[in-house]
């Protein structure tokens, strides 16, 4: 079995380019910034840069929608290849072929995210819009409830 889950952040804007021929596809590629949960004894890096690709509607799809430094989820399967370069050397290639895709953050997070710098730990505001979902005990009513 061959699956991949990354959860990171876009290092730039997708690249989309479309295919040659009588049925031109899309073909987005881009980097994810995927944090390390563990840090290595002298490894300044804490992130693996891990690069993506996919075709058609999904590619369409992460072109319209993500931008830099957007939280991306994404799942699919690791492909090696390999190519001659203009000197004429062999290069070897790994990449995720990208086959679902979804938002890792609501828009309000994102842009939070964004207005903070790109730091990652920020705390967002709390609205006194939206609430909280919680209702307010009046005071003076802990006699009356179930549990303390």
């Amino acid at each position: 079995m061959n699956k991949v889950i990354l959860i990171g952040r876009l290092t730039r804007d997708p690249e989309v380019r479309y295919s040659q021929g009588e049925n031109a596809t899309a073909v987005a590629r881009f980097t994810l910034a995927v944090d390390r949960r563990f840090r290595r004894a002298n490894d300044g890096q804490d992130a693996d840069f891990i690069g993506c690709v996919c075709f058609g509607k999904q590619a369409e799809f992460v072109e319209k929608y993500f931008r830099q430094g957007m939280k991306m989820v994404t799942c699919g399967r690791i492909q090696t290849g390999s190519y001659v370069n203009k000197d004429g050397q062999k290069v070897y290639t790994t990449d995720v072929v990208v086959e679902e895709v979804e938002f890792g953050e609501s828009k309000a997070s994102n842009d939070a995210f964004q207005s903070n710098g790109g730091q990652r730990d920020f705390r967002p505001e709390p609205s006194s819009a939206m609430g909280d979902g919680f209702m307010n005990i009046p005071d003076g009513i802990d006699e009356e409830l179930p549990f303390n």
